[in-house]
């Protein structure tokens, strides 16, 4: 399941709080026969489901998970007959007990069950949803424990079986499952009858079926048929998803050295979805803004979202569905495999994207960068996670399972090498297929292969939480020098960073100096507190984190990191200098490097080629400008930016020019968001106001690559009448990527009655119950919306938390985090003991956590930033307008 880019945190941590239950282990199913009559007009389903179960233990009763569902008949045969059970319902533990008079003796048995259920409007289970004409179709979303609000099963991974499947629909309306339709014929009545292929053995929560008035476009890669579906009139829309899916296709099928098991492939986009996309067997489903895309109109950057979604969820095809993990505590196998595998395909096929460097450098939680930030908190968790109740479950969903997990994946293959974890990653897929494993099955697998110790080496990173920081330093006597190295866990919290903690991992880190004949890494596995080691010579710095692979931090000293910043440009690979400045920043956390020093490696950012670099710089004057500027130092910081930033615009331009790159052209959104919005630059808030005019009256020439951040300077420079306009446009959008401008773009108004106008659309029956809670979220994210989002949540909690249903508290509690008041902190902390949530407590600990390192920081490096900027002297900008 790929998170939604669009969440500034995780949505999927609550549905229910549940108690610990565990099915009996008695009895395992076979196969299911499953009938699904959707009744639109009532908003609800009927069923009809044969079970075939193997008893494995004399037992007199049969315990499945079910809730929201009921029973109105049940019969169980087995070999000495057909009994009618009692059926019993437990609520809390969302179970049905179908308990016989004569006990059940090991052996087949056949369980019969007919009901109804709910056509819910909670995005999960078996639910409804709308298009844009009002027309309901409904969809299935089941992972992770919501297939049980569609049939009664065995609602956990590690119980495969096949299913066979049939849909009885209205006519006209489509019917897709995980396989290919066998059969389709009318009847009964003014319905059709719709049956697909059996399946082979899968989970429950990888079951899917969807029923509405659909249109699709068709493929095929390497024989398999492709189709992406849609709602009416969008099918165009999908063009590129399809590309997508047979590049990415052909490239696993050689990766893996199995070819795509399951016969066909359907992708469909939703209006109504609640995470980003769902890698459900044959038939993956998503967002319509996470699968369409107007490729005359769009940014690249909504390219590479549809691009990695799709790439994300084939690659679960093999990694979570052919071999399934055999509890929840293990999920992070499948997604933090399929978060590190999605960029390889899109590397391959589209190169000048340069995904891998946004794989490290983005700053969301799917991340290396976003992981890294998560960790360095006393309330992360460890990548293995025991759990048994739902919410629990759900609470795993989170960037230490994708993007933690996805980092410490790329560290073992750079240790073991490319080839050797091909060949172990194979060697595992081919060991489970069709069956369930478990993490050291799977580190197993790579010791095995590599030679290599993965096994000790992963148990630390998976079984403990945090980041190791590694600090270097390198000593020159007569023509050699010793370089040492020493671990310990990184916090972003200076008095714990400064308390002894005894936590040790085995890390293998790779150095390089910058001696000639040393460009090579060297992999060293540290595995206690200290180590040293010996070089020749006496280079002029040592690179601690060779690749930029590795999962853990790198301290040096002063000096050394000086050398190393003056070659950077020309002796490190990009992804080398996204580390050394994410070091360097993790390092200004906690008051062990001014801040000064940061914004002094940034201003080399005006000859940096790299726009993956340049970004995260970028996010990071942001933070300093949101943070740590000053009132009194605001016009001599926006004048930095200015002087730091101009001569780059003025060399780019902003009109595109023959034959430019792909990174020549991407580089003008950075510089549009961070001259308008830090250096507040005239010409670039007039470029911006420029570009969204032209938008606004339908101009089909605009930079694709400019809108969304020429959208959102201008709105936060904008009035009423812009207000109204981009408003307007929300009504009735040409693509969901269009919707979503506008939509956003209204969090970005700064006059407090536009702010409450957004907050009060952001609760109205206009806006999609999964985007409800996103607008307001995206509204605290201003700086000029945040105390006043932050009053009208805890005024109108009854309606947020009726709007965003069992997310509601999570994502609240996330998107408090980003507060850095003291004041702001105390209502947080007050606002929420009084409205608990319990499978939210972590994400409010650390949003606490967050709150509180900020604050420190701002005290520890607020004066210093403004002794730098004294420093710099008030020079002249370096003005003139870009042509």
């Amino acid at each position: 399941m790929k998170q939604n880019g669009l969440l500034l945190v995780c949505l999927l941590l609550v549905a229910s709080v549940g108690l610990a239950q565990r099915l009996p282990q008695t009895a395992v199913p076979e196969n299911y026969k499953l009938t699904f009559t959707p009744n639109f007009d009532k908003n609800s389903f009927a069923g009809e489901e044969v079970l075939k179960i193997r008893v494995l233990k004399p037992t007199a009763q049969i315990v499945l998970n079910s809730a929201d569902i009921e029973i109105s008949q049940a019969s169980i045969t087995s070999a000495s007959g057909t009994q009618t059970p009692t059926v019993s319902f437990d609520k809390e533990k969302e179970t049905a007990t179908f308990a016989v008079s004569n006990e059940l003796k090991p052996g087949s048995v056949t369980l019969e069950i007919k009901y109804a259920g709910i056509l819910n409007d909670q995005l999960r289970g078996f639910y409804l949803g709308k298009d844009e004409r009002g027309h309901k179709y409904a969809v299935t979303q089941f992972e992770a424990t919501d297939a049980r609000r569609a049939f009664p099963c065995f609602d956990e991974p590690a119980y495969k079986a096949t299913f066979d499947i049939t849909v009885i629909a209205d006519k006209g309306l489509t019917a897709i499952s995980n396989t290919k339709t066998i059969s389709d014929v009318p009847g009964p009545g003014e319905k059709h009858t719709v049956r697909f292929a059996p399946s082979q053995k899968m989970s429950s929560y990888l079951l899917a079926i969807a029923v509405g008035d659909f249109e699709y476009i068709e493929g095929e890669a390497e024989g398999i048929p492709i189709r992406v579906y849609s709602m009416p009139g969008k099918k165009q829309l999908g063009t590129f998803a399809l590309q997508v899916t047979e590049n990415a296709l052909v490239y696993y099928n050689r990766y893996f050295g199995i070819k795509y098991p399951y016969g066909k492939l359907d992708l469909i986009a939703l209006p109504d979805f609640s995470a980003g996309a769902m890698e459900n067997i044959g038939f993956i489903t998503s967002r319509e803004v996470d699968l369409q895309v107007d490729e005359q109109h769009t940014a690249l950057a909504q390219e590479k979202n549809v691009a990695i979604v799709v790439t994300h969820e084939i690659a679960h095809q093999w990694f979570g569905d052919l071999v399934t993990m055999s509890w929840w505590d293990d999920v992070w196998l499948n997604e933090g495999f399929a978060t590190w595998m999605e960029g390889k395909p899109l590397d391959a096929w589209k190169p000048d994207w340069h995904v891998g460097l946004d794989e490290v450098s983005r700053g969301d939680i799917l991340t290396t960068l976003g992981a890294l930030n998560v960790d360095s908190l006393a309330s992360t968790r460890a990548i293995h996670q025991p759990v048994e109740t739902p919410g629990q479950i759900q609470e795993l969903f989170d960037g230490i399972a994708y993007g933690k997990s996805a980092a410490v994946l790329r560290m073992i293959e750079a240790y073991i090498g490319p080839e050797n974890f091909r060949a172990g990653v194979n060697e595992y897929l081919k060991r489970h297929a069709y069956d369930n494993a478990t993490a050291e099955d799977f580190w197993v697998a790579l010791t095995q292969v590599s030679k290599k110790p993965v096994d000790q080496i992963m148990a630390t990173f998976v079984k403990q939480p945090g980041v190791p920081m590694i600090s270097i330093k390198a000593q020159c006597t007569g023509n050699s020098t010793t370089i040492s190295m020493r671990q310990q866990r990184y916090f972003s919290d200076r008095s714990k960073l400064d308390a002894p903690n005894d936590q040790l991992w085995q890390v293998p880190v790779c150095l390089r100096t910058s001696s000639p004949g040393q460009s090579a890494a060297r992999c060293e596995l540290l595995a206690k507190r200290e180590d040293s080691f010996t070089i020749p010579g006496c280079p002029a710095w040592v690179l601690g984190n060779a690749g930029g692979s590795g999962y853990y931090r790198t301290v040096y000293e002063p000096e050394a990191v000086r050398a190393l910043a003056r070659d950077a440009e020309t002796a490190l690979t990009p992804q080398e200098r996204i580390l050394l400045l994410i070091d360097t920043w993790a390092s200004v956390r906690v008051g062990r490097q001014p801040v000064g020093d940061y914004l002094t490696l940034a201003e080399a950012i005006q000859s940096e080629p790299t726009n993956a670099v340049l970004a995260l710089v970028l996010a990071q004057v942001a933070t300093i400008d949101r943070y740590l500027v000053n009132d009194d130092d605001r016009a001599a910081y926006q004048l930095w930016v200015r002087n730091t930033l101009n001569p780059v615009a003025r060399r780019i331009g902003w009109e595109p020019k023959p034959g430019e790159t792909e990174e020549q052209k991407n580089l003008r959104p950075l510089l549009l968001k961070a001259l308008g919005n830090i250096g507040r630059d005239p010409d670039a808030i007039a470029q911006a106001q420029k570009l969204t005019e032209q938008a606004l009256q339908g101009s089909s020439a605009m930079p694709g690559e400019l809108i969304v951040d020429a959208f959102e300077l201008s709105a936060s420079n904008g009035g009423p009448d812009l207000y109204e306009k981009m408003l307007a446009r929300t009504k009735n959008p040409k693509t969901p990527e269009q919707y979503y401008l506008y939509f956003f773009a209204l969090s970005r108004f700064g006059q407090p009655q536009l702010v409450q106008r957004t907050l009060e659309f952001a609760l109205s029956p206009e806006v999609r119950s999964q985007d409800s809670l996103n607008l307001i979220g995206a509204v605290m994210q201003n700086p000029e919306g945040e105390k006043v989002g932050w009053e009208f949540v805890r005024s109108h909690w009854d309606e947020v938390v009726k709007a965003g249903g069992p997310f509601a508290s999570a994502q609240m509690q996330g998107s408090v985090g980003t507060f850095c008041d003291a004041a702001m902190k105390d209502q947080v902390q007050e606002f929420f003991s009084a409205h608990p949530s319990a499978a939210a407590e972590r994400t409010l600990r650390q949003s606490m956590e967050r709150i509180t390192n900020c604050i420190d920081m701002k005290t520890q490096q607020s004066s210093q930033l403004a002794s730098w900027l004294q420093g710099r002297g008030g020079s002249s900008a370096g003005g003139g307008a870009v042509q």
